[in-house]
């Protein structure tokens, strides 16, 4: 009864980082406030108080069930056990019947307090045992002493205020445990979009650092054998050029203005192929494309001529395009065996947004191949 669904049923009253109330209403407030509902009770303690000798031990005997009344928020609301909560309350409750039975005009209307203090901070479970058996106790009461302890408009008072008190608290328990929802919701969302930037800035950087890096060598290698100076020339500037693209890129992708665009990437594609010296097979337009997978699709060419491009060590490169496919194959090494990187983990969950799946592996007679694909929906709803 102590917790539902792993969360503490008080849990909700506590700042989670110093496990004091969140609400400080009830951590300085309340006391005045319990004082003040606590006046009809008192007042008639106190006159009694000043006219018998008896009246002392039952002002004591108020005082104290009203102390504990002004208080509970501090143990009921706060991390402690169960176990000790419940003795509190079972005190509380202990005294409200001794001013009901001891006190001279005692009334079921002073157990009041206590059922309301047990229907609010308890678990529901204990609420309906503490609260069910002291109305039903009350109405017996009444009924074997008839105007003694009250009347049975006493107790229907007594079973009305209980029961609000019991909904108010399953209310802003409700209410508390959607805020908590929706603090996680936000804090998710920002995680997700972390992720997010951090998938594309690694589809974007990757792809051309690695061109710059491949254009970089290539222009090194003419100056020093002094072959082709004018190529090299044109080398570095494209080498310029693309770090300002892709400084353009990272901006764009910051600000989530960048789309990623098929045909540019397949132009992108032939561009680093051929600056590595890797004979490249690849579509010259991309029509036969779904127009809606484009995007996708640009980013699985983008990884995969990447990765071609730093750990293949392929001469030669193929790329078909389907209408929900995409085939790139090499005649590289590949990937080790179970090794899936950061690119094509980022891939896979791209894919999987638009209802596709990524697979990887060797290629029979050598090589290595990627394949994305999406299933059309009628497929799919079938």
């Amino acid at each position: 009864m102590a917790a539902r669904r792993g969360l503490a049923w008080d849990s909700w009253w506590h700042n989670a980082a110093t496990g004091e109330p969140r609400d400080r209403f009830f951590k300085f407030r309340w006391p005045v406030v319990a004082v003040a509902f606590l006046l009809p009770v008192l007042i008639p303690a106190v006159r009694h108080a000043s006219t018998s000798s008896g009246g002392v031990a039952d002002l004591v005997l108020t005082i104290a069930y009203g102390g504990a009344y002004a208080v509970f928020p501090l143990v009921l609301f706060r991390d402690y056990s169960l176990r000790l909560k419940l003795a509190f309350c079972l005190g509380t409750l202990a005294l409200g019947w001794l001013g009901t039975l001891m006190v001279v005009d005692g009334n079921v209307y002073v157990l009041l307090y206590a059922l309301a203090m047990i229907a609010f901070g308890l678990p529901p479970g204990w609420a309906l045992i503490l609260d069910g058996a002291s109305i039903v106790a009350a109405l017996v009461l009444v009924q074997l002493h008839v105007g003694a302890h009250g009347t049975l408009g006493d107790v229907g008072t007594l079973a009305g205020v209980t029961t609000a008190m019991f909904f108010m608290g399953r209310l802003l328990h409700t209410v508390r445990r959607l805020r908590a929802a929706t603090d996680e919701i936000a804090t998710l969302a920002v995680s997700a979009e972390r992720a997010r930037l951090a998938r594309d800035l690694h589809d974007i950087l990757g792809h051309s650092l690695t061109t710059i890096t491949v254009k970089a060598g290539l222009a090194r290698r003419m100056l020093e054998s002094k072959q082709d100076p004018g190529r090299a020339i044109t080398e570095i500037h494209e080498v310029e050029g693309l770090a300002r693209s892709a400084l353009a890129d990272v901006r764009a992708t910051v600000s989530d203005y960048r789309e990623v665009s098929l045909s540019a990437e397949l132009v992108g594609a032939r561009v680093a192929l051929r600056a590595a010296e890797i004979e490249a097979d690849l579509p010259h337009a991309v029509d036969n494309v779904r127009p809606d997978l484009q995007q996708t699709f640009g980013y699985v060419l983008r990884e995969a001529v990447t990765n071609v491009l730093r750990h293949s060590g392929a001469k030669h490169v193929k790329v078909r395009f389907g209408r929900t496919c995409l085939d790139i194959e090499d005649d590289g090494v590949g990937a080790p065996e179970g090794v899936c990187g950061n690119g094509l983990r980022g891939l896979a969950e791209r894919l999987e947004q638009v209802g596709g799946t990524l697979r990887a592996e060797p290629r029979a007679g050598g090589g290595f191949v990627l394949r994305a694909e999406v299933r059309p929906a009628l497929e799919v709803a079938s």
